[in-house]
């Protein structure tokens, strides 16, 4: 039977329980935070199935997580995000605790930003917002296009985006959909279209990093998926990568250039690599039989280069590399940003393109017009826990 639990945050009051929002630490494994906050190991290991275990190696350093406390100090119930769309969930059950997946509740808020420069583009949209996101997706969405260093002071810059609210707060990274920065009384624009591609105000693809096939020849056995629910274990599952299946021994190549921030073994990936890139992207290669020899943490490799081979190390039903990707500390599919390269519009592609690019347009010059500064929401939002158990 499916029951449907739910704790408004007004309970805090009502109940005398407490809300604690933390980060989660760099170099904190799922096993030593249980240790730190006195949870049973026991209990809270020996339940995790193979997919639960993976899922845990997936908490990322610096997320913000919420803990709930009784009157008597006790926690009550934890909230880990994974990802965009699904989180840890550690409960009170009974006299032990229990662990789940379960989806992430949050609003999606269209927002924007207008202003005229007064010291860089990146300083005043920081003050304006408060937002690192929000600086990183302006960034990102023109470095490879526009001379920042040519920006005057009251140059105008508008921006549109999509920011995702959970319990009150901004949540995960925003969305860029369209942006102007005037430079020398000309505007420049980057606009996201419905392929899920950049493109600049003539139609070129706006490209930010190139990732190569981290192995050669070989069929995807397993596809990326934030979250989705198995209707026999009735219980939520992500695959936050791409599994590609080949013999034990095929070799694994860097995605692209990095810095090696992990060579080791885990419990759920086995023998495991993760490469930090440049514009904030990580790329994870596990389930190795071996690394190259040389391949350390602390060193850095090419793009193209032999870092290990496949294996079935860890948690894994035979040989092949899971291959995750990362921007921000964000999973995002590899597909999306594997191979990508430049692309011309097809005729049908450059319609949909300038009817988008009007939309956007139209909402820009408004913005301008009335000379819309950005509004900041307040921290009322969706406060509440909301989850489906089975029992």
């Amino acid at each position: 039977m499916i029951r449907f639990f739910i704790l408004l945050f007004f309970a805090t009051i009502l109940f005398s329980s407490e809300v604690e929002i933390f980060k989660w630490e760099d170099g904190v494994s799922y096993s030593l935070f249980l240790e730190k906050n006195n949870l049973p190991k026991s209990r809270l290991l020996t339940i995790l199935d193979d997919d639960d275990q993976k899922l845990v190696e997936e908490i990322r350093a610096g997320i913000s997580c919420q803990m709930v406390r009784g009157e008597d100090k006790k926690i009550e119930q934890i909230l880990i995000p994974l990802n965009d769309e699904l989180q840890i969930h550690i409960y009170q059950d009974g006299d032990s605790y229990s662990f789940e997946a379960i989806p992430i509740i949050y609003d999606l808020k269209t927002e924007s930003i207008t202003l005229k420069i007064n010291t860089n583009p990146s300083v005043d949209i920081l003050n304006e917002t408060g937002s690192i996101g929000v600086v990183s997706i302006f960034t990102n969405g023109f470095k490879k296009t526009v001379d920042f260093t040519a920006i005057q002071k009251n140059d105008d810059l508008v921006m549109i985006y999509e920011q995702k609210y959970r319990l009150g707060k901004p949540f995960s990274m925003p969305n860029l959909k369209a942006a102007m920065i005037q430079i020398k009384g000309y505007r420049h624009y980057v606009y996201l279209s419905e392929d899920g591609r950049y493109y600049s105000e003539k139609g070129a693809q706006v490209e930010s990093f190139l990732l190569a096939n981290p192995v050669a020849n070989i069929r995807i056995s397993s596809t990326f998926t934030l979250r989705r629910y198995h209707p026999i274990l009735q219980k939520y599952r992500a695959h936050l990568g791409i599994d590609y299946a080949a013999r034990s021994g095929t070799p694994i190549m860097a995605a692209g250039d990095g810095k090696v921030t992990f060579a080791g073994y885990t419990n759920g990936y086995g023998n495991l690599i993760k490469l930090q890139h440049s514009d904030g992207f990580l790329t994870l290669y596990a389930h190795q039989t071996s690394f190259k020899q040389g391949i350390k943490t602390g060193i850095k490799v090419q793009k193209g280069q032999v870092i290990g081979y496949i294996g079935s190390t860890g948690l894994s039903t035979g040989p092949h590399l899971h291959f995750g990707l990362y921007r921000d500390n964000i999973a995002i599919d590899p597909l999306t940003v594997v191979e990508k390269t430049a692309k011309a519009l097809t005729n049908k592609e450059k319609d949909e393109f300038i009817k988008l690019r009007k939309k956007y347009d139209a909402e820009i010059l408004s913005h301008l017009q009335k000379g819309t500064k950005f509004i900041k929401l307040n921290d009322s939002g969706n406060s509440c826990f909301v989850q489906n158990k089975t029992e």
